[in-house]
């Protein structure tokens, strides 16, 4: 087999994948739609509030809700009691 034929073989099956590609793309992207709309259904039936990040600690369960000073309940230099911590930014105070 020459080597034009094994590239022509190669070229039409990689077109046929990014065709099927494209495809699939296409059908994930309308069954995705009927799940967003089905969560938001659920989300606004149950009046459900933002998502809860960590479990842990009252202040990185919802940044947005958090007290400023609540990490350092015990005392301001106190050490990160939990790891979620280290993984959140502190709240940035509102504008």
């Amino acid at each position: 087999m020459r080597p034009s034929s094994l590239f022509s073989i190669f070229t039409v099956c990689s077109l046929a994948m990014l065709a099927l590609m494209a495809l699939h793309a296409h059908h994930s992207q309308a069954s995705g739609r009927n799940v967003t709309m089905a969560r938001a259904r659920l989300v606004r039936e149950y009046q459900l509030t933002d998502l809860c990040l960590f479990t842990e600690a009252r202040y990185t369960r919802n940044p947005a809700m958090a007290d400023l000073f609540s990490a350092f309940q015990d005392h301001p230099a106190s050490l990160e009691h939990f790891p979620s911590g280290s993984l959140v930014p502190p709240a940035r105070p509102h504008e």
